[in-house]
């Protein structure tokens, strides 16, 4: 679906919308189609983590508790790198390697950027445990379906890390009913102290 259409089928329906938030979203959504599909042909296994996986997943549980994200991020085994790279740029993309970070530019833009994040590796040395093994699951972002990061490891991931966004993101997940009491039971004793101070601060 194009954005344009969403508007029209929303305003058939006499429905309100947010449009700084929809556009973005449309905007996300078609660039990650770009890279997906391809990976999806290609066998490439990826899922989508970060600010857009817990999203998806909010949108899905309780659109209320939806927090707008400006990034695209896929998290990928670092054996499949120079694959993926030949794939991503025979569609369109530029791998770029800047200031520590990978990532995959789209017409040149940073604004259309695919960072990559690798699979039992740390962004950054702070990060409390090591990036999840890929277990994808399948999840419709505006009409697309994409490989998601199950919630239960995109908890851990974003505990991990624990910048202000994350934080916002554990809320956000929090509120929409996602983090369970099964989920805190499987989190290592650190970061269900990490989850506790979030909730403690909300």
């Amino acid at each position: 679906m194009q954005f344009h259409q969403f508007l029209e089928e929303t305003a058939a329906r006499g429905e309100v919308v947010n449009l700084v938030f929809e556009e973005r979203l449309f905007n996300l959504a078609g660039i990650l189609q770009k890279i997906a599909d391809p990976l999806t042909a290609a066998g490439i296994p990826y899922e989508v983590v970060g600010g857009l996986a817990v999203l998806i997943h909010v949108e899905e549980a309780d659109p209320t508790h939806s927090v707008l994200t400006r990034d695209a991020d896929i998290l990928v085994d670092r054996s499949n790198l120079e694959r993926l790279i030949a794939v991503a740029e025979s569609h369109g993309f530029r791998f770029r390697h800047a200031a520590g970070v990978d990532m995959l530019l789209y017409a040149e833009k940073a604004i259309n950027a695919v960072r990559l994040l690798f699979t039992g590796e740390k962004v950054k040395a702070s990060q409390l445990v090591p990036n999840p093994p890929l277990a994808p699951e399948r999840r419709m972002i505006k009409g697309q379906e994409v490989c998601v990061v199950p919630v239960a490891d995109l908890v851990r991931m974003k505990l991990s890390a624990n910048r202000d966004k994350d934080r916002v993101h554990i809320r956000s997940l929090d509120a929409a009913g996602l983090i369970t009491p099964e989920i805190k039971r499987g989190l290592p004793e650190s970061l269900r102290a990490r989850l506790q101070q979030v909730r403690n601060t909300e």
